[in-house]
């Protein structure tokens, strides 16, 4: 574990890994960065001192770091600005368009399952506005459906449960189009 609740063993950590990656020629990588990485906060407790303090010894393994560091996150903006300027390129993966999204439904569900006759990959596409990541989840939460139902049929009303679900995640809310007033 890189992080630590005791004082100084974060700095140890980070110490040991950048000294291997960089013996090594290393490209170091971490995902969800804006975990490590985010702004620093105003001191009000020594908890936000240590944090801040850490955050200083990260700018300093980064700066002197020789070789190549990839950060990943869906958080840009939760990254002290501080390292952003340090960064030599900033890369954004915008979300799929519909057809890219339609696409990867097509895909993604192709193989395992038969769509039940109501899925219409160019309409969920169109409607609901996902990552590869996201519609993914959803093929795996139809997956656990299907094999606790014991059916290779993917229901639609399982796509949009989860697709609900994925929003939910996201703190959107899901508006159905198709329902009527009853």
């Amino acid at each position: 574990m890189m992080v630590s609740k005791y004082i100084g063993e974060t700095e140890k950590n980070l110490s040991r890994i950048f000294e291997s990656a960089a013996e090594s020629n290393a490209i170091l990588f971490f995902d969800e960065a804006d975990s490590l990485f985010g702004a620093r906060t105003a001191t009000n407790s020594s908890n936000d001192r240590y944090a801040n303090q850490q955050t200083g010894y990260l700018f300093q393994k980064i700066e002197t770091y020789p070789g190549v560091i990839i950060l990943a996150t869906n958080l840009k903006d939760n990254i002290d600005t501080a390292f952003t300027r340090r960064f030599q390129s900033i890369i954004n993966f915008p979300l799929p368009t519909i057809r890219e999204r339609e696409k990867l439904w097509k895909n993604i569900f192709s193989g395992y399952f038969e769509m039940d006759v109501d899925v219409d990959f160019g309409m969920i596409a169109e409607q609901h506005e996902l990552s590869g990541g996201a519609i993914t989840n959803v093929l795996r939460y139809c997956a656990l459906k299907a094999a606790e139902s014991k059916s290779n049929v993917i229901l639609y009303p399982w796509m949009l449960q989860a697709i609900q679900k994925e929003y939910r995640k996201e703190h959107k809310v899901m508006i159905l189009s198709n329902l009527t007033d009853s």
